[in-house]
């Protein structure tokens, strides 16, 4: 059976706002421990380590050009898929679905139509700060990471206050609903036992959508032991356990369908599996691409090198972007809402 080996980076949980961890993302590569036992010593072949990390390497500019020549080999001879998410602008969107879209659903009005909460998301995360005062809207975000967390009535109080402490009246569409009305049907969804700002499970569907088009028949999935993969481990298998018929259309390029041809998902020590070490390089170069190019960072390989081996469906990002025509083009007649609902009452009670 085939196998995909899984690796992530720039998990931080709830907290989406870590300065320090700007972009948090996954990778899954299809090759047996024996190849990539083999690659890695043809790339490396003096490397004294027990394990390939990608953060360890990539400190040496000696190192630079092995790095970006594995990647190629993998990308080039192998299925892979690599995600990256702006952990902010998922905050938002976040704040979108469970703060504002509840006030429209509940007035007739289909907030997701044609991607429209990513284009506001998109100018919230480009505009916000600039529009309702940016020490208030960092509060506001803040204040709604916790209340998604706490639930209780202390912290939603809080969330409401900080949405009227901001200059909301520059954008009462997004603000209001909070600022305005203290909308209960929106207080109640982020109150709702499961709602999470936990990005997991958005990094998983991604994912989980590429490597079921990738598969040509039934496959399992490998990662590593650690702490923070335990949360994806503990997701994948209530996706495989499900077994309702059903597809939901994500994007023009992208649907979902249950059952999933996934079978089975296994904890390795990243230490005896080679494989899930080039996993790890490959998430580990792309994170750190998304940073040297949104100036988080300023060493490491070379960020537009690293995005240039990939090909169009081998890398998936969730990231802001002010071209609101093509947003509206890629996300047309997709099914959001329903992608929303459908998960909540299924995998995340």
């Amino acid at each position: 059976m085939e196998c995909f080996r899984i690796d992530e980076s720039g998990y931080t949980g709830f907290d989406l706002l870590n300065a320090a961890q700007r972009f948090q993302g996954a990778a899954a590569i299809a090759i047996e421990d024996d190849d990539a036992r083999c690659l890695i010593r043809e790339h490396f072949p003096s490397l004294q380590a027990a394990e390939l990390k990608y953060s360890a390497l990539a400190r040496r500019p000696a190192n630079h050009p092995r790095l970006l020549a594995l990647q190629r080999d993998l990308l080039t001879h192998y299925k892979c898929v690599t995600y990256v998410c702006d952990k902010r602008y998922l905050l938002l969107l976040m704040y979108l679905d469970y703060a504002v879209e509840p006030f429209y659903y509940e007035r007739g009005h289909d907030f997701y139509a044609d991607g429209q909460n990513y284009a506001l998301a998109s100018l919230l995360h480009t505009a916000g700060p600039t529009l309702f005062g940016k020490s208030a809207f960092e509060r506001l975000l803040a204040s709604f990471q916790r209340a998604v967390k706490e639930k209780s009535p202390q912290a939603l109080g809080a969330l409401v206050q900080a949405a009227r402490s901001t200059n909301w009246q520059a954008l009462p569409e997004a603000l209001g609903p909070l600022a305005q009305f203290a909308a209960p049907e929106c207080l109640q969804a982020i109150a709702t036992p499961g709602v999470s700002t936990d990005a997991a499970w958005v990094v998983l569907q991604s994912l989980i959508s590429r490597m079921e088009v990738m598969a040509d028949s039934a496959y399992r999935v490998e990662h590593d032991q650690s702490k923070n993969l335990r949360t994806y481990h503990d997701l994948l298998q209530r996706y495989i356990d499900h077994d309702e018929e059903i597809t939901f259309r994500q994007t023009e390029i992208a649907n979902l369908t249950f059952p999933l041809k996934l079978q089975s998902v296994i904890l390795v020590d990243s230490k005896s599996s080679p494989a899930v070490q080039l996993a790890d390089v490959m998430i580990g170069a792309v994170v750190e691409a998304m940073n040297t190019l949104t100036g988080q960072r300023s060493r490491g390989l070379d960020a537009l090198e690293v995005i240039s081996l990939y090909s169009h469906e081998q890398l998936i990002h969730m990231l802001p972007s002010t071209d609101f025509d093509q947003q509206k083009r890629f996300r047309q007649g997709t099914q959001a809402s329903e992608v929303i609902d459908y998960f909540a009452s299924h995998f995340y009670k």
